[in-house]
């Protein structure tokens, strides 16, 4: 309908036509309005709309009522059940309060006619619940886990000598697995010599190499173009060129695709620099699950993670 906006109620529900379920009818018109207004004007991702839909979803079976009836305390009681039972993050919690105060957003504004069909069917219409006094702010940089560390030289050291025994171990005892421990050798020096994260590490190309005419003892591997850097909700990954600094990681890099990737049967029709025997591009999971066998077969920290690899402190 002309002079609509993208997401209005009228959009969503059919004039005229007598709901079975009325409050539920109306929950769900709500939920599919929000998507379609993240969807065709914020231009969001799909998973990300999804997700956010899902934790309405959560937070309406929470308070077993529905939007145009619930109030700042049923923010309260989910926050604490939250925080004292789940134990979730403090970035967690931000962002579920952050979802519920744009969703809230959304179903106030008189632009998406939400207020008035409320108004009509049930006789009250939706009010923001998320408030400054019961919400969290945003103050600090970072929110990880503080138990969450970088790497010393030594346990990196460590680390990477130890992933380099596995290749030498599975060709002393004929084993089949000679090919992926090589691969995944390299992969976590290409995580700590170009600051990768796993995601960045599994979506490389063989031609993501460039060169670098400051350096040009590197070759082609001079510097790196990561293409799917970490994005900002409903954006597309970022792009970032990142120059070779360590001569021995370009080394190690360089004798994989020469030497090793070659004999991965899929090294022809293939663009992923890091291939499986199966013919598939590794994954960042996969990437994380190898770390974490070399790391408890060391006996290293638990929390230390792939990300670990990305910074260094000095012994």
């Amino acid at each position: 309908m002309r002079g609509l906006s993208e997401g209005s109620a009228r959009l969503v529900l059919l004039d005229g036509v007598t709901l079975l379920h009325p409050e539920d009818a109306v929950f769900d018109g709500m939920l599919e309005g929000w998507g379609r207004q993240q969807l065709g004007g914020r231009r969001l991702q799909p998973d990300t709309v999804r997700g956010r839909q899902q934790l309405v979803r959560r937070f309406g079976k929470f308070t077993n009522a529905y939007p145009w009836q619930w109030s700042a305390a049923d923010v309260d009681e989910w926050m604490t059940y939250l925080i004292s039972e789940l134990r979730r993050a403090e970035s967690t919690i931000r962002g579920y309060q952050t979802t519920l105060r744009l969703f809230c957003d959304y179903i106030t504004s008189p632009h998406y006619q939400w207020p008035q069909e409320c108004e009509a069917r049930f006789g009250t219409h939706p009010v923001q619940i998320c408030h400054e006094w019961n919400t969290a702010a945003h103050l600090v940089d970072y929110e990880g886990d503080p138990d969450r560390r970088p790497m010393t030289r030594e346990e990196i050291q460590l680390f990477l000598d130890y992933a380099d025994d596995q290749v030498e171990r599975a060709i002393r005892l004929g084993r089949k697995g000679a090919l992926a421990a090589y691969r995944d050798a390299t992969v976590f020096k290409a995580i700590y010599g170009w600051g990768l994260r796993c995601t960045e590490t599994s979506k490389l190309d063989t031609t993501d190499w460039y060169r670098n005419p400051k350096a040009p003892e590197l070759g082609r591997f001079g510097s790196l173009h990561v293409r799917y850097g970490k994005r900002t909700k409903g954006s597309p990954p970022r792009r970032r060129t990142v120059l070779s600094v360590m001569p021995w990681a370009v080394e190690a890099v360089e004798d994989y695709i020469v030497n090793v990737r070659p004999r991965y049967a899929a090294a022809d029709s293939s663009p992923a620099l890091w291939l499986t025997e199966r013919g598939g591009r590794l994954q960042a999971r996969e990437i994380e699950d190898r770390f974490a066998a070399y790391r408890d077969a060391l006996g290293l920290d638990k929390e230390l993670v792939p990300h670990c690899l990305r910074h260094i402190v000095s012994a």
